[in-house]
């Protein structure tokens, strides 16, 4: 018997859950060609009321133990773990162990693989991204000292720490230095808080000057803005036009930040993430794709610890 597949309706419900920077929301006119083998998104996250939340693990819907297969692309032999189970696509994951793929028992090796090569691009760039990152936690991390490097707009600044018997801070831009006037007895505390509250101030002022062109662009109002410090959501829109943004952008560069915000006030027009939704996006940030990509391609993990 063929497997039953689901109405397009009952689709786009189910995608109404994923992620505000979802691949399967994007419309076919907006990214490039499908692959023909229906394929689950690797990174699923839930939304809820427009957030941005990574999802809790699915319930395990495994039905035998893994295999490990290989296969040839690009003069690469790569090593994969095959898991059979009863969801109907094929599913990919790049995690600690590599690649693992999900499928249904009725399709083949074959068709598989092939699904493998017509995904091939994306395999080896998160594989190599995995690899970069595992890499980067085995780098020392920041020294909250005098002439640390700290990300900034996408770029880096370097931290200046000058003795004062009065607190204060100034940014020369021409020389990319932060300036921290510490006492002597100050702790490595209170310097995190000050850098902290610079950064903060910055975002605020950026988020505020980039928020009313994208809203003249879209031609809609919002109500407020608010910094956020969330874990794992970048921004938030409510149809009450109440936006808020995460201070950490700020680490970013501009493209990633007006991404961002053209993203959540496109939600005051298309409170959802249908083709009309990416289109509104798009009609106002062009590059939104390139942003996207380049917002998921940054962890949090490689962030300074405040």
């Amino acid at each position: 018997m063929k497997p039953r597949i689901p109405s397009i309706g009952k689709a786009i419900q189910m995608a109404l859950q994923l992620d505000l920077f979802s691949d399967f929301l994007v419309p076919d006119k907006l990214r490039p060609a499908p692959v023909k083998t229906p394929l689950a998104s690797p990174l699923k996250e839930t939304v809820q009321q427009d957030e941005l939340r990574p999802a809790a693990p699915p319930p395990s819907t495994f039905v035998n133990t893994s295999n490990k297969r290989r296969i040839l692309i690009q003069d690469y032999l790569l090593e994969y773990d095959l898991q059979r189970s009863k969801r109907r696509s094929i599913g990919f994951l790049i995690n600690e162990d590599g690649l693992r793929i999900t499928a249904p028992r009725w399709v083949t090796i074959a068709d598989i693989e092939t699904a493998i090569q017509e995904k091939q691009a994306w395999i080896l760039r998160k594989l190599t991204e995995r690899r970069e990152r595992t890499q980067r936690k085995l780098e020392p991390k920041m020294h909250w000292q005098d002439g640390a490097k700290l990300p900034y707009l996408g770029g880096e600044i370097t931290l200046r720490i000058a003795p004062a018997s009065v607190s204060g801070t100034h940014f020369q831009s021409e020389q990319s230095e932060l300036i921290i006037n510490l006492p002597a007895d100050a702790g490595e505390q209170q310097l995190k808080d000050r850098v902290q509250a610079w950064l903060q101030q910055e975002a605020k002022r950026i988020f505020n000057e980039r928020l009313p062109v994208f809203a003249e662009k879209l031609n809609v109002r919002y109500q407020s803005m608010a910094l956020s410090a969330a874990a794992t959501r970048w921004g938030s829109c409510t149809s009450q036009g109440k936006i808020r943004l995460n201070w950490r952008l700020i680490h970013f560069s501009p493209m990633i930040i007006d991404y961002v915000i053209a993203h959540e006030l496109a939600h005051l027009r298309e409170m959802n993430h249908s083709p009309r939704f990416w289109a509104t996006v798009q009609s106002v940030f062009p590059d939104f794709e390139v942003a996207r990509q380049n917002l998921r391609q940054h962890a949090s993990a490689d962030l300074p610890v405040f």
